[in-house]
């Protein structure tokens, strides 16, 4: 049988009743004949004080590893469960029994060989640096920031997949090996079994790629768009959640190489279609936040960001604005030229927006979340669906305050022989999205879709400034440790 976790344990009553306590020490204090220990197995973000006293006295073994207890250390611990007289806990643990399965030791330990050293455990009761942390990955977690992250995030995972299940869209699967590029933006990895050195030797030549494993060019996926369209064709509803991965030599606080994307497909829905599924999307995931990871977010908004779980709940209870592309580059034009040092980037007709741009629209234009629509089609991706006016496509951007865009999508172009031309147009090969086409070939219908990245949403949620603190093991220029 399982252990009783403390998230459950700390809701009980205290009738002096036996329990069982297995986790990792926390803090240890030791007063005259009373040693107060906190116990703490990630299940929630409180741990639980056991009291062992002195004067009761106790066996040769607790005592021995009451001794020998360090923060860090996994141990089991047996008592009854009593009110708490301390304040901000209801109850706590009248502790007997002590069991230690693993040390952690707070200075370095020589064993037999070298390979046995044990350095003095990196996470004593102090302040750590996020930058430090980030070179313990695998030891984070037991702090109070990443635990409280990964709590978040799979909370937060749970949720997506019960928002669309609950909408009766399907769950697909996508590959993560494929031999398109969905953005057309070129910044893939590259996948194959060719021997790196073997191809050196053909110097001034081309790689043969019909010898790799797949016969031809591969890459990790950037999107799990087009596969998911395929469904959407078959199924009506369904949504992607999976990795995906881009070769941007970005070394910055929002890129990450690898990350997980949220992308839903729908047939028979256009722009406007879209647009509301995106806010009832992101509405329903804040609501999730606020309400089912309340000590999460209350120690975000103390620790990490103020304001985080008020801006939460004006997003959550307010309608989103709408605005085309057109009318936003006219507000931040006359903004710009009412203030000259306004922006670092001016806003012109046919760029894209900045993050600057996107804030400004939200905080000052706008006063919350908007929706921006209609984007030039130079600056946006062969698969959007192409107005009447030839200069735009149905492009949508949502945009939240403090971040700017949060989620991206668009109406996708459902006519054929304008999908060919945009293709060409952008100078991608027509063979090599023959089956993509096809979509269009046989029973074409309006259908839309948006794509939200998992760690964005963390990141703004919890107010985390770096995104490589809220995926497990961030990749990113240079960085595949662990």
């Amino acid at each position: 049988m399982l252990p009783k976790l403390i998230k459950y344990i700390l809701k009980e009553t205290p009738q002096s009743q036996e329990v069982e306590i297995s986790g990792w020490v926390r803090t240890k204090r030791d007063m005259k004949n009373l040693i107060f220990v906190e116990i703490n197995d990630g299940s929630c973000f409180s741990g639980i004080q056991c009291t062992f006293d002195r004067s009761i006295g106790m066996d040769r073994e607790t005592e021995a590893a009451l001794s020998a207890l360090t923060t860090g250390a996994s141990v089991k611990i047996k008592g009854l469960l009593v009110s708490s007289p301390a304040g901000g806990q209801a109850v706590e643990v009248a502790a007997c029994e002590l069991r230690i399965f693993g040390e952690a030791p707070a200075e370095n330990k020589h064993g037999k060989t070298p390979e046995l050293d044990i350095q003095a455990y990196p996470l004593q009761k102090k302040r750590h640096s996020l930058e430090f942390l980030r070179e313990i990955a695998h030891l984070r977690p037991r702090t109070n920031t990443f635990g409280a992250v990964a709590r978040l995030r799979s909370r937060l995972a749970f949720a997506i997949h019960k928002f669309f299940q609950e909408r009766d869209f399907h769950y697909l699967h996508t590959p993560v090996i494929t031999a398109g590029d969905c953005e057309g933006a070129g910044a893939m990895f590259q996948v194959t079994t060719l021997d790196h050195a073997a191809v050196k030797q053909f110097a001034g030549g081309s790689v043969d790629y019909s010898k790799d494993f797949f016969g031809k060019k591969t890459y990790l996926t950037v999107s799990g768009q087009l596969e998911a369209e395929t469904y959407a064709m078959a199924l009506s509803r369904v949504y992607t959640f999976g990795p995906t991965f881009r070769a941007e030599n970005s070394n910055t606080a929002r890129h990450l190489a690898e990350f997980w994307m949220v992308e839903p497909e729908v047939a028979f829905a256009e722009l406007k279609d879209n647009m509301a599924l995106a806010e009832d999307f992101l509405k329903y995931i804040f609501k999730t936040a606020l309400e089912e990871c309340s000590q999460e977010l209350e120690f975000f908004d103390a620790h990490i960001e103020n304001g985080i779980i008020k801006s939460l709940l004006h997003i959550a209870n307010t309608k989103f604005a709408h605005i085309t592309y057109t009318d936003a580059v006219m507000e931040l034009e006359k903004a710009a030229a009412a203030d000259r040092g306004l922006f670092e980037f001016q806003p012109r007709w046919g760029n894209d927006l900045h993050s600057e741009h996107e804030r400004f629209l939200t905080e000052k234009i706008a006063g919350g979340p908007v929706i921006v629509t209609d984007y030039p089609k130079g600056i946006k991706a062969f698969y959007m669906k192409q107005n009447d006016d030839n200069k735009t496509v149905r492009a949508m951007d949502v945009l939240v305050p403090r971040l700017g865009e949060i989620i991206g999508g668009s109406q996708r172009e459902d006519n054929l022989e304008k999908l060919i031309w945009r293709l060409k147009d952008m100078g991608m090969r027509t063979e090599d999205y023959q089956w993509y086409l096809d979509l269009r070939r046989y029973g074409s219908v309006p259908h839309s879709g948006f794509g939200l990245g998992f760690e964005r949403l963390i990141q703004y949620i919890s107010g985390m400034a770096n995104i490589r603190d809220v995926i497990p093991y961030p990749r990113a220029v240079g960085q595949a440790e662990f």
